[in-house]
């Protein structure tokens, strides 16, 4: 590993012709979220306000002779995420609700896209196979505005569009 990073250091500009790595940026290249948008089912989300999804490797310790530190080896994947969204309607409950009662697990296809026309480029991700992780029936509070937040786990993402 540290002679690929060596070799990455002391490679000359057009040995790296080509792949995507940035020596500096502009400050207005850094992407804004205000730009985001998400689709749930096909469906635009206009009340959405955050989308995040990572996918978490897990590990398992691999102990080796003469080495008194262990390796890892990645033995699976843990895909999950969250939506954040002001409450104007029943949107995700409606969606969740029937096929929940009839003892069904809903899945759904989330798209993510941000395209914030000051960046280099924009990022849409789709996530497939996804399971709400709750539904949210009522949550309010006096003198607040409403807000919902789902966390999910997903089965598969595809970028189709990254920067």
């Amino acid at each position: 590993m540290r002679s690929k990073i060596l070799k990455c250091l002391f490679t000359s500009k057009a040995e790296r012709k080509g792949k995507r790595t940035m020596k500096s940026f502009r400050p207005e290249q850094v992407i804004n979220g205000t730009w985001g948008e998400v689709w749930f089912d096909g469906e635009y989300l206009a009340q959405v306000t955050a989308c995040k999804a990572e996918v978490t490797l897990k590990k398992t310790a691999i102990s080796q002779c003469q080495n008194l530190v262990d390796g890892q080896k990645v033995t699976g994947l843990e895909p999950k995420g969250e939506l954040k969204l002001h409450k104007i309607n029943s949107f995700v409950m409606n969606k969740v609700n029937k096929i929940v009662r009839a003892g069904k697990t809903p899945t759904h296809t989330i798209i993510s896209n941000v395209n914030d026309p000051d960046a280099i480029g924009a990022e849409r991700i789709a996530y497939y196979g996804c399971v709400i992780d709750k539904m949210i029936l009522s949550d309010w509070e006096a003198g607040k505005t409403g807000e919902e937040s789902y966390g999910f786990t997903f089965q598969d993402w595809e970028p189709m569009q990254t920067i």
